[in-house]
């Protein structure tokens, strides 16, 4: 137990054995090189290897600490050289000290600080993009979203769901571009929805008050009425009854899939253009309307899924991973996730694009048995 100890306390401090073996190395060498101290300078890298390694003020001292004694021990040997160069080499070792643990101090500063704007943005984020519940009113809900920028979880695209006196109604969209510029687009669209939604008796009005939002923001747009021109939104609006009635607005986005015992893309219209391109009080705004039979479901979904590529360019097979899904009788609610895996792994963690996923099942209705067979693995 005390040896499991010891290494896990090796993997905390990596700067231990790297001190430990280059005093070591150093000393050997001093014993070995006639006239030593032209070796003991050297002595002063165990701090400033401490400080590269990210140890913190106290181990960079401790190390330095260890090339004094190590300097100490060399020096007491009679054969080494007691002259100035020894006296450089403990001044050496002393200014590498002081400037480690200077260092080590700003280090740990700057690292506190980061962790607490991670922890701003983070929770900036789960405001603007929320978790999903498991279930909105009488819908089993299931959502993955992937970002294309690192480290961030929100970016161009987006969802929401709620329970609202007209139904559960269901936003999903893509605005242009992906990654940090965008959200700001995105927080107008998604601010915009979770009001509408609860007060606009038809999609009609919710796509209204969709583009006015959108007008709005990008009239405040700080590069130029040109530049805001050049932006718009694919949005693909949902709204589920208890009885399995389904009403959508499409504008510019893919249409979603149907999700049952044989999955397939569900026509729901012909598409209007996306947010931006066209003026809802000119253009007449159609409600497309369907039904959810007992077992099916809808997944929606952004153009990020079809369009990522692997290394040899190949678009993933989005058709071919929903029939192996349907072949083995997986929940709806498992699809999002085990879509997501697959194309991580079709990417190799690479996307170029944001992604996001989202299943809506009336009343938990994909009643698929689940199957002992995972139709799709994370790599």
């Amino acid at each position: 137990m005390s040896l499991m100890r010891t290494i896990r306390g090796l993997r905390r401090a990596p700067w231990a054995p790297l001190s430990a073996v280059w005093v070591a190395a150093m000393s050997v060498l001093t014993w070995q090189v006639p006239h030593g101290t032209d070796v003991l300078p050297a002595l002063a890298v165990t701090p400033a290897l401490s400080a590269a390694s990210g140890a913190h003020r106290r181990a960079v001292l401790a190390s330095g600490t260890l090339a004094l004694a190590a300097l100490g021990t060399d020096l007491a040997d009679d054969s080494v050289d007691m002259s100035g160069p020894a006296a450089g080499a403990a001044c050496t070792v002393l200014a590498v000290i002081a400037v480690g643990v200077w260092t080590a101090a700003r280090r740990s500063e700057m690292s506190a600080e980061l962790d607490r704007t991670r922890e701003i943005a983070v929770a900036a984020q789960h405001v603007l993009l929320r978790p999903l519940p498991r279930r909105v009113g009488h819908v089993a809900v299931a959502g993955e979203y992937l970002s294309a920028s690192h480290g961030a979880r929100v970016g161009g695209d987006f969802y929401e769901v709620l329970a609202t006196p007209f139904g559960v109604r269901a936003l999903i969209g893509d605005a242009r571009g992906h990654g940090l510029p965008v959200i700001g687009l995105v927080a107008a669209l998604l601010g915009s929805f979770r009001e509408a939604a609860h007060h606009e008796a038809e999609l009609t009005g919710v796509v209204h008050r969709l583009d006015g939002a959108m007008h709005r923001h990008l009239g405040d747009h700080p590069r130029g009425e040109d530049a805001a021109a050049e932006e718009f939104a694919t949005v693909q609006l949902v709204q589920l009854a208890e009885d399995g009635g389904l009403l959508a607005v499409n504008c510019g986005h893919p249409q979603p899939y149907l999700l049952g015992p044989r999955t397939h893309p569900l026509a729901l219209g012909e598409p209007l253009p996306p947010l931006g391109l066209f003026d809802p009080l000119r253009t007449e705004v159609t409600v497309s309307r369907s039904r959810l039979a007992p077992g099916e479901g809808l997944l929606l979904y952004t153009d990020g899924v079809p369009d990522a590529r692997d290394g040899t360019g190949r678009f993933f097979p989005l058709p071919d991973a929903l029939a192996a899904l349907a072949a083995t009788r997986v929940r709806g609610s498992d699809v999002p996730a085990l879509l997501r895996a697959e194309i991580v792994h079709h990417t190799g963690g690479r996307s170029a694009d944001d992604i996001a996923l989202l299943a809506l099942s009336h009343e938990g209705c994909t009643r698929f048995p689940r199957s002992r067979a995972t139709a799709l693995s994370a790599p």
